[in-house]
């Protein structure tokens, strides 16, 4: 357990320092259609191929391997939220680089999701690997209709297109959890079973369609709301799934705790991504932010500031 808990820290802490760099390249693109619309694919596909972006993304490959091995090594209702607390690693990462300050919310949002993964490492018990073969077939038809649907009802809102986009996402990135766990041909490898096997899809379908909403919501909104809404899609949905279908287990007594701890923790995570801090991340590229001497309050742009159409 200890290899899959030390994965899921690691996956957490690439994730937290690619959303900063991926947060600019987003920024940088000014064309991304009519205001309160979702932005047009030219204009994702766009920020996609920035710089900043393309950094933050080899960052996300090189945390999705972390966090495969963690997925297939301890209960997802662990190791998600240990990886969501990648935002952890984002506010803290903007105090370091762009002098935010963290107010005392925050501070305690960030106290509460250390201790509540604590006490839910203690919690946890073995990770299941009880399936029927449906839900290979499953996670891929629930990957391709969240991801059609979105595609086809985001361009036609007028609004809440951030908060949709981010929760679509997370709930690709938690179904692509439930994946990696039931992915047949990797122990023993077998070329053949890995191949025939619809989850190996639904991880390649799931994945860069995650990026895609969390980039269109990184651009039409509040990053904030979207990484709130990111975090309740990413750890809720497989961490049920986990319990309920693939026979996650906590350690003898230890069920109301791990249930608590869960709650705190995705509750704390939700907190974190509402933290002003955060904004200061989205809005690095064009307005940098002040330190205590600039005048303005820390953490936070310069509200006078003109800030570039996204």
């Amino acid at each position: 357990m200890l290899i899959g808990i030390l994965a899921a820290v690691f996956a957490a802490l690439a994730y937290g320092t690619a959303s900063v760099l991926q947060a600019r390249g987003a920024q940088s693109v000014e064309d991304t259609g009519a205001p309160g619309e979702a932005p047009s694919l030219r204009s994702t596909i766009t920020a996609m191929l920035t710089v900043s972006f393309l950094a933050g993304t080899a960052l996300d490959g090189i945390g999705f391997l972390g966090n495969m091995v963690a997925a297939r090594m301890i209960p997802l209702f662990l190791a998600q939220p240990i990886v969501s607390a990648n935002l952890v690693v984002t506010v803290v990462l903007a105090t370091l680089f762009l002098h935010a300050r963290l107010s005392v919310r925050d501070w305690t949002a960030i106290a509460v999701v250390v201790v509540s993964l604590v006490l839910l490492g203690f919690s946890a018990g073995d990770e299941g690997h009880e399936h029927e073969w449906w839900l290979h077939w499953a996670v891929l038809v629930v990957g391709a209709a969240i991801l059609g649907l979105g595609a086809a009802i985001l361009p036609r809102m007028q609004s809440r297109v951030a908060v949709l986009a981010g929760l679509s996402a997370g709930v690709l990135f938690g179904v692509l959890a439930v994946a990696v766990r039931i992915l047949d041909g990797l122990d023993p490898f077998d070329l053949g079973e890995l191949l025939t096997d619809p989850a190996l899809y639904a991880i390649i379908l799931c994945g860069p369609g995650g990026f895609y909403m969390f980039t269109v919501a990184l651009q039409k909104g509040s990053v904030s709301a979207a990484s709130a809404a990111l975090v309740v899609g990413e750890t809720v949905v497989p961490g049920v799934i986990g319990i309920l279908v693939l026979g996650d287990t906590t350690r003898a007594g230890w069920g109301a705790v791990a249930v608590i701890a869960f709650v705190a923790a995705v509750a704390g995570a939700v907190v974190v991504a509402m933290s002003p801090v955060v904004e200061a991340v989205e809005r690095a590229g064009e307005n940098p932010v002040p330190d205590d001497t600039s005048g303005g309050a820390s953490g936070q742009s310069d509200p006078k500031a003109k800030r570039k159409t996204p």
